[in-house]
């Protein structure tokens, strides 16, 4: 299977099963690159946000939800953090951006660390959009 890129904590998941129950949509993330709303992951429901042959699928988080969120990041912004595991976290506070988490006072935030040896050489494959 390899080692995974994207991951998300137990109270991310906990607020992805929430957004999904309450718009009754399938969710997904992007990763922004930065400017207008920092380098925060935006979530969306399925289809607000479309992605192309610019954007990179970093995985799907298993979440409890009727299906996997996908969590994709523009090409360009893979190209620097290909190095790095990202996990999904989420903190009180009211993010920038059109993240459809904003209103339950909280925000999705990102944690990153870099692949070991191991992990690099064991790194899953990815797709573009």
């Amino acid at each position: 299977m390899g080692t995974q890129r994207v991951g998300v904590t137990p109270e991310a998941a906990d607020l992805l099963r929430r957004l999904r129950a309450d718009h009754d949509k399938p969710l997904m993330f992007h990763q922004s690159g930065g400017c207008c709303d920092g380098s925060a992951p935006m979530c969306y429901t399925q289809g607000t946000f479309l992605t192309g042959s610019a954007d990179v699928l970093l995985g799907e988080l298993e979440v409890g939800t009727p299906e996997p969120v996908p969590v994709w990041i523009s090409k360009a912004q893979f190209d620097y953090w290909s190095h790095t595991h990202i996990t999904i976290d989420v903190v009180p506070g009211r993010g920038a951006g059109f993240s459809i988490e904003g209103p339950t006072g909280h925000r999705f935030i990102i944690r990153s660390r870099v692949f070991t040896e191991e992990e690099t050489a064991d790194l899953a494959p990815v797709r573009t959009g």
